[in-house]
């Protein structure tokens, strides 16, 4: 395809798999993907194979002016900037304007699921971006992105040392998916061309609560372990004593609310419907990470 396409964040844990997505699917070439980053210094290897490097920081919109100019189709993978209140809100709105400013032809957006009614603390930055985008009239994507395998390891491994794992998700359900399959759902829709608007929640082909993924987690390590259902407030103290940074419980503790609420208890099949690729399976990924969970 001859659009040229634009990754923010691109040096990140996702940002890296999307790129390397687009390089090996052939539908397009290193001339035409631009990645962007705070610190292009990690971004070296790409440069190398041709891929246009640019600066581009989302607290300073001059920045994102500069790189996102002459760029056809722009994902914009959300920050992480959960340490103050709206911040993560301003840096979004300001590359959408920035991508509306340099005449962007659609623009894509990495968002979460059901941010309209979640209970996790920074759903309203992702409704607000993906409500911005539409503002703009220019054809969207936005991927509503679940909830990777990988955030298991915040969890899993200390709870299989100590045999126990204290949750507050009571029954909920939900469908982990692995950060390569969003990518390969990312890069497809990024590179497409479509010039359709249409939102996509990504998600694995099933789910599962707390006390199914500590069996799964207890069978490929052989090590038991007993889920022990708490309070938020419970769980609340408990990340307080472990050292957990004040201004991140509350939003670690919306998780778990919301997976018990049943805001994030959907399976679809819109990841396999955009990357045309088999998903991993949860007990796959324990499988493949065994060592990692066995500690």
């Amino acid at each position: 395809m001859s659009d040229t396409l634009l990754v923010t964040g691109a040096s990140g844990k996702l940002g890296r798999l999307i790129l390397d997505e687009l390089l090996s699917s052939n539908r397009v070439t290193p001339e035409n993907i631009i990645a962007t980053s705070r610190e292009t210094s990690k971004l070296a290897d790409y440069a190398a194979k041709g891929v246009t490097i640019r600066t581009a920081d989302f607290d300073d919109a001059a920045s994102l002016d500069a790189a996102f100019e002459g760029a056809d189709r722009i994902l914009i993978v959300s920050t992480d900037a959960l340490d103050a209140p709206g911040k993560r809100l301003r840096q979004h709105l300001a590359a959408v304007e920035a991508a509306r400013k340099a005449g962007a032809k659609h623009i894509l957006y990495t968002s979460m699921p059901n941010p309209e009614t979640s209970a996790v603390l920074f759903a309203p930055d992702h409704l607000g971006t993906e409500n911005a985008i539409k503002r703009t009239g220019i054809a969207y994507t936005i991927l509503r992105n679940g909830w990777y395998m990988e955030n298991l390891f915040m969890a899993l491994p200390h709870a299989l040392s100590e045999g126990k794992w204290y949750s507050a998700a009571g029954k909920g359900r939900l469908a982990h998916i692995a950060r390569q399959d969003i990518a390969r759902a990312a890069a497809a829709a990024l590179s497409s061309g479509s010039t359709q608007s249409a939102t996509y929640t990504l998600t694995g082909e099933a789910s599962h609560d707390t006390d199914e993924i500590a069996a799964l987690a207890s069978n490929v390590t052989g090590k038991p372990l007993e889920v022990v259902h708490i309070t938020d407030d419970a769980l609340a103290k408990g990340l307080a004593a472990a050292g957990l940074p004040g201004f991140l419980i509350p939003v670690v503790v919306s998780f778990d609310t919301n997976t018990r609420e049943g805001h994030i208890d959907m399976v679809t099949g819109d990841t396999k419907q955009l990357s045309g690729r088999p998903l991993t399976s949860l007990a796959d990924f324990l499988k493949a990470n065994q060592a990692a969970l066995a500690g």
